[in-house]
């Protein structure tokens, strides 16, 4: 499923070679700076890349619609490899990138990935338990999935939804024709899924990089805790009294599982809910670096985005050795306002992600933490 199969290495990329990346976003950012300490530039496209995260600490940056064939087709040329930090990127557009360079994550990853559909289809057909669900595309499908699988249930568009996004939460007394149009329901394109409403001890994610060999590493899993729907702090690793060796070994196999299944080159993120006696079902998942990772920027002999680079260069992969423990806080709209404070904080690592209006819901940076290992 991805530029090569499995099993035939990547080129080794030289020091001094170009990264295309696709997206502009912090992720994207915090791969160009890990990919210019080890020698590579970095070319963003993305139709929003001026002056963006990204393309503010990159070698070039291409602004340009994702349906631009000869734009593609000159920044395909122009770079040695492409990956991405945005799982929905136009499948299209991956196809014909592909015709004139290795891509990673490929085409058919995201094409999963980005629908949550035929993510819960692909990850049910591994035997890996999600909630239950049922598709829903009209108001009286939500009505008879809620009947089906309630009381209580959440209904999401099954594209483009994020961080609470086209999201509404249903039970016996809602009505369905309002959650159906508040997602966008009857709109071109729009499509909906109805997701059981899971009663979950914490939520969790573990973070796999995978080579274009098939070989595997993982960082522990993490607690992630939410606030109004966007991540608020992660804690690393997840502290035993919430998820058990035992459980966390299940969810280190899951990621795993479904990364060789996918044939991913690069990272993947799988979030997870871990329920009172210790199960785990699959929530949702990402084939890019992902924001409960960002903790392995200060406190791992190799960092997330790092990774996601010797994955996609055709290098060794990484130590994924916990130097520390920590605790990553998300700096989410006027948060930002207290960076003065917490570089004076000791121990507190800072990191900005460059964006020059502070918005409620708006990633602006995060802070990381470090305790001595427990």
């Amino acid at each position: 499923m991805t530029g090569k199969p499995t099993g035939a290495p990547l080129p080794r990329l030289a020091p001094g070679s170009t990264i295309g990346m696709l997206g502009a976003g912090q992720l994207g950012r915090m791969t160009a700076l890990a990919a210019a300490r080890l020698g590579y530039k970095t070319h963003v496209y993305a139709p929003d890349a001026a002056d963006s995260p990204a393309a503010q600490v990159s070698a070039a940056a291409t602004v340009a619609d994702w349906d631009d064939l000869e734009a593609l087709e000159r920044f395909a040329r122009s770079v040695d490899v492409v990956t991405l930090e945005w799982e929905n990127v136009p499948v299209a557009t991956a196809e014909h990138l592909r015709r004139f360079t290795n891509l990673n994550p490929g085409p058919n990853v995201l094409s999963v990935a980005q629908d949550r559909i035929a993510e819960k289809s692909f990850v049910n057909t591994l035997g890996i338990a999600t909630a239950p669900w049922r598709a829903a595309n009209s108001a009286e499908e939500v009505a008879r999935a809620v009947a089906e699988i309630g009381p209580r249930c959440v209904l999401k568009s099954t594209r483009l939804g994020y961080d609470g996004k086209g999201q509404a939460r249903l039970d016996s007394g809602s009505d369905p024709a309002a959650a159906w149009a508040g997602i966008g329901g009857g709109k071109p394109g729009v499509e909906g899924i109805v997701e059981g409403f899971v009663t979950f001890a914490c939520e969790v994610s573990v973070i796999v990089a995978r080579g274009a060999d098939g070989t595997m590493v993982a960082y522990p899993a993490v607690e992630n805790r939410h606030k109004d729907g966007i991540l608020d702090v992660t804690i690393a690793p997840a502290a035993a009294d919430k998820v058990s060796d035992r459980t966390a070994a299940e969810a280190d196999r899951i990621a795993r599982c479904i990364a060789e299944a996918l044939d991913l080159v690069g990272v993947l993120a799988v979030e997870m809910f871990v329920t009172d006696d210790g199960s785990v079902l699959v929530n949702e998942m990402a084939p890019r670096p992902h924001n409960s990772g960002h903790w392995t920027m200060d406190a791992c002999a190799t960092c997330q985005f790092e990774q996601l680079v010797r994955a996609v260069c055709g290098l060794p992969l990484g130590s994924v050795e916990r130097v520390a423990d920590a605790e990553m806080t998300n700096l989410i709209g006027d948060d930002v306002l207290r960076w003065p404070d917490l570089l004076a904080e000791p121990g507190a690592r800072l990191h900005l992600y460059g964006k020059a209006e502070a918005r409620p819901g708006r990633k602006m940076g995060h802070v990381n933490r470090l305790f001595a290992r427990r």
